[in-house]
């Protein structure tokens, strides 16, 4: 959050030689590979309407069918079970019978709705697993309802995905560009915004408080993926209010932390220090990166959740920036969603990269992609850490080179 970006309308930049022909693919360059001709005959086969009716019938496809089928449906229903799900968070419906199980009358009085339209929303709860019949006719916690209602952070994106689907409302004018700047632009008012750095409180205030809500998730994925007990200076760049950097002192009581971002941010974030009781090793700065020098001394910077809500340009001069800033052998951690994460792939290929659309302004990379651009600027070692959720956050950290680049 410590700058803000602007969509720069490119894409990644061709591999191809200089001055060596680009040939569109479908256009004659090349015949089919045999792999590309297999998956192709495999397509045919599943869209053959007398192949489905087969597998639905025959006892030994039936299950595969069955499933392959729901998970079809399930992706056309999926706007309906958000909003669901949606509903039992702005009725606070896991809170109410979050000390015991209640029937739909008592619901229906506390919610409130008609008994009826109560008992609407409650089946569709169960069948989501969000909420569980219980005894007697009453309603308790499903496992979905009950996980929830120990994320407060996933609680608060929730409520906060109502912009997200109303920006949605005509994805293909969003992807052509024509949908102007919708309510996600104006929630992140940095993301588009090249005087950011005048940004009043009360315009910061809402985002900072999301981040914040959610930043535990994310701090207990970096803690558990790197140590910073080797460190003596921490300088976390875009630090919000300064979550993170309240979970790292936490772990290592030595060390010493600078937090860099937007004036009324940092303001927060020293307020934060101050009621914690960590005034005597953390500071918070006020600045923007694209306009202000980082504050030196570390020997670690990190950047939780902030490459990916810019474009690339901004990217590589925070990037260098950074690099700057560190001493030799100095580190950098970054840790956020990344694209093309095994198992993980629907959060980064799919939601971020529309969230960030709606917003404005980034876009979800690969490792691959990341890594290029941390070499570019001259980080070595650069490397993925395992995560036990990397739909949540993955961790790469990389270490200053020998040669500065941007000293030369």
């Amino acid at each position: 959050m410590a700058a803000i970006a602007h969509r720069d309308g490119g894409g990644e930049t061709s591999n191809a030689p200089c001055g060596a022909d680009v040939v569109p693919s479908g256009h004659g360059a090349s015949r089919p590979s045999l792999h590309d001709r297999l998956l192709g005959w495999r397509d045919s086969i599943l869209s053959n309407r007398s192949f489905q009716r087969f597998a639905g019938n025959f006892a030994l496809t039936r299950p595969i069918a069955r499933r392959r089928a729901g998970a079809l449906f399930d992706l056309c229903a999926g706007f309906v079970y958000s909003q669901v799900l949606f509903a039992c968070v702005r009725l606070k419906l896991f809170d109410q019978v979050a000390d015991g199980p209640l029937n739909s009358a008592e619901l229906a009085s506390r919610v409130p709705l008609p008994v009826d339209a109560t008992l609407t929303l409650l089946d569709a709860a169960v069948s989501l697993q969000l909420l569980q019949r219980r005894s007697e006719g009453r309603y308790g916690l499903g496992p979905r309802g009950a996980a929830l209602r120990g994320n407060p952070g996933v609680v608060a994106m929730i409520e906060h995905h109502a912009m997200l689907y109303d920006d949605l409302r005509d994805p293909i004018a969003l992807l052509r560009g024509d949908a102007g700047a919708g309510q996600l632009a104006a929630y992140w008012p940095y993301a588009a915004n090249r005087k950011a750095a005048n940004l009043p409180r009360q315009a910061i205030a809402p985002y900072t408080a999301l981040m914040a809500a959610s930043q535990p998730m994310i701090s207990q994925q970096v803690l558990s993926a790197y140590s910073f007990r080797g460190h003596r200076c921490l300088l976390d760049v875009g630090g919000g209010d300064g979550s993170f950097i309240a979970a790292v002192a936490a772990e290592t009581s030595k060390l010493r932390c600078v937090l860099f971002d937007l004036p009324a941010v940092a303001d927060q974030a020293s307020e934060r220090f101050h009621a914690e009781g960590l005034s005597s090793r953390a500071v918070a700065i006020g600045g923007s990166f694209l306009a202000n020098r980082l504050p030196e001394g570390a020997d670690i910077v990190s950047l939780v959740r902030v490459i990916h809500d810019h474009d690339d340009a901004d990217v590589m001069t925070l990037l260098r920036a950074i690099h700057f800033s560190l001493p030799i052998g100095g580190t950098l951690l970054i840790a956020e969603p990344i694209s093309g994460v095994r198992g993980a792939e629907p959060i980064g290929d799919a939601y971020f990269a529309f969230y960030l659309l709606a917003m404005g302004s980034g876009r979800p990379r690969t490792f691959a992609r990341l890594r290029d651009m941390l070499t570019e600027v001259g980080f070595g070692d650069v490397a993925l850490r395992p995560v036990a959720m990397p739909m949540l956050a993955s961790v790469i950290t990389a270490r200053k080179s020998n040669i500065d680049v941007n000293q030369t």
